[in-house]
């Protein structure tokens, strides 16, 4: 179940609308710019997002935050010229250990350069104690945000064992809706995402969606 600062978090309402069709179209809250390992500079994947007509964005970049400013300042433009734009919020993307086993943390909707993230913004990940699951999750919360499991079926541990684990370690949730067999145009993947969503809906925990995009068309990876 969730924890109670995560209920009252103001982007828990969104992720509770989340279903298959929410992304590309509506939501996206997993994508990268050329300040990590992304393809599109980041008032090129603003243009995107209001072309298609975005209503949420997050952009997870890899232990960074350089495109946050540049992209919020990229539609606020838009709309001063009367475009309709996403909600931006600030995100992240972290590498940590889980069960041994290297995998990824999306952090939503935490606080500008809080000292807690700080070690993990630095452009590449942690070593040491830091790196584990429980110490970025601790980081995420302190500075106010969410910690997802990102695509949880594309480690080399199942799932279904990485979620048990993420939960017991408070995680908020993980994200459900993903592209595994990574298409031009995103799809989420049959079966292996209806059992994630299934079992994240068993724990009263979020689910989240993104096309994880690293090329130059944020409707595909």
């Amino acid at each position: 179940m969730l924890r109670p600062e995560a209920l009252a978090h103001p982007l828990t309402p969104v992720l509770r609308q989340v279903r298959a069709d929410s992304c590309p179209e509506r939501f996206n809250f997993h994508c990268h710019t050329i300040c990590s390992d992304g393809s599109l500079h980041p008032h090129d994947l603003a243009a995107e997002a209001v072309a298609i007509g975005l209503e949420h964005l997050a952009v997870t970049d890899h232990h960074g935050l350089a495109a946050h400013g540049a992209i919020s300042a990229a539609l606020e433009d838009h709309r001063r010229r009367g475009a309709a734009i996403p909600t931006l919020w600030r995100g992240v993307e972290i590498s940590c250990l889980l069960e041994g086993c290297l995998v990824h943390v999306l952090g939503l909707g935490f606080a500008e350069e809080h000292p807690s993230l700080h070690p993990y913004l630095q452009g590449t990940s942690v070593v040491g104690p830091a790196l584990r699951a429980e110490a970025v999750v601790t980081a995420i919360r302190a500075a106010g945000g969410l910690a997802l499991l990102a695509h949880p079926a594309r480690y080399r541990l199942p799932h279904q064992r990485l979620i048990a684990a993420a939960a017991d370690l408070g995680f908020d949730g993980a994200e459900v809706w993903y592209d595994y067999a990574m298409q031009s145009h995103w799809q989420p993947t049959p079966l292996v995402c209806e059992a994630i969503a299934a079992d994240l809906e068993r724990r009263g925990l979020l689910m989240s969606c993104g096309t994880d995009t690293h090329g130059l068309v944020l409707r595909g990876r």
